[in-house]
């Protein structure tokens, strides 16, 4: 199988199935001299784990990262940094009904025709507890940013059909934190929960979208023209699971301005350059412009339902699929931390790609 590596510089690949013994990882081309807070890459985990929460899979795993390589004295070598990440809740079982039956919308017949052989075990490779190693990676290559004080926050902008009409303009990650679904307001996120649980009852299951904005990112990240800034953060975005559309500053709704009204005028104060309107979403040409880049992730429906669906087995035969298993009605909120572990990827390949490999001290 190939495809399982991410980046140029700051370069990660991935490895393990959902039902295996582990899961982990390989990051390749981290600085040496970073130094490691284990128990910020923790947190991070925490943000992702199921079984935590009402509204999440009750799966649950403790998703404890262990390192094998890469630090020494708790800063990093400049040598691969490997990782592993132990599967402790495998009902291997529940698939057992699936074993020779594609489910509508999964990665079951893709899989079985590319290779002629898939794990049915909760998705094999396919499933989104690969996620967790991006997370894992994501969260070191965020301590890479801090140290040039950019920050990255995601949240949860809409869910089925509840959208959040104002964002913030000054976003505090706690509102988002301490939301069920991660949206930082308060009445948005309680009908969002209420659409949850009354989704959930019905057995079946709901999309959403999750906004992100990267602040203090430095003007000139991005290699044209086929690495543009954008187009890394799109494919980042669209290598995540259930994800169905990217779009970043004005996005689709740029199909209907006038030019005199998207184009971001720029101006000067002290010295300094930026646009009145960041319509580009921080990014003009491939590359950025100094801006807040902003930009928005569209995640479709969970395709497990806790219902009754119509489907195919390998021989063509049509049969009754059963809904059963463990699973979420709604990802969207689990994956904020998955949006910004792959957006700090992409930066941090970027940013060091126009500096040096060794952090100054």
């Amino acid at each position: 199988m190939a495809g399982n590596t991410f980046g140029t510089r700051f370069k990660l690949t991935t490895f393990g199935e959902s039902h295996g013994t582990a899961i982990g990882g390989i990051i390749d081309g981290c600085p040496a001299g970073l130094e490691i807070d284990t128990a910020f890459i923790q947190v991070e985990m925490e943000r992702r784990r199921p079984g935590h929460d009402k509204i999440s899979s009750a799966r649950k795993e403790m998703d404890q990262v262990e390192f094998l390589s890469g630090f020494f004295e708790g800063k990093t070598t400049g040598t691969p940094i490997g990782f592993m990440i132990r599967n402790q809740d495998q009902k291997s079982t529940d698939y057992n009904h699936i074993k020779d039956t594609y489910r509508p919308s999964h990665a079951d017949y893709t899989y079985d025709q590319k290779y002629g052989i898939r794990d049915y075990r909760g998705g094999g490779r396919a499933s989104a507890r690969e996620t967790a190693c991006r997370v894992a990676a994501g969260a070191i290559a965020k301590l890479l940013l801090g140290k040039a004080n950019m920050e990255i926050y995601s949240f949860v902008s809409q869910i089925g059909a509840i959208q959040l009409k104002q964002i913030p303009d000054i976003l505090d990650p706690k509102d988002v934190e301490s939301s069920p679904v991660r949206c930082p307001d308060k009445k948005t996120s309680r009908d969002m929960v209420k659409l949850i649980e009354k989704t959930r009852s019905e057995g079946d299951t709901l999309g959403g979208i999750i906004t992100c904005v990267i602040r203090h990112a430095p003007a000139g990240l991005g290699e044209p023209v086929f690495d543009k800034l954008e187009a890394e953060l799109a494919k980042a975005m669209l290598s995540i699971n259930a994800v169905k559309g990217f779009e970043i500053g004005s996005g689709f709704q740029s199909a209907a301005m006038k030019g005199s009204e998207h184009n971001d005028i720029f101006t000067n104060t002290e010295g300094q350059t930026s646009t009145l309107t960041n319509f580009s979403g921080g990014v003009q040409g491939g590359i950025s412009n100094g801006m807040d880049i902003i930009f928005r992730v569209a995640f479709k429906p969970v395709a497990t339902l806790m219902s009754d669906q119509v489907s195919v087995d390998r021989s063509g035969k049509q049969i009754t699929l059963q809904g059963k298993g463990r699973h979420d009605v709604c990802v969207v909120p689990r994956a904020v931390p998955i949006v910004e572990a792959m957006a700090a990827l992409v930066i941090a390949d970027l940013y060091l790609r126009n500096m040096g490999a060794k952090i100054s001290q």
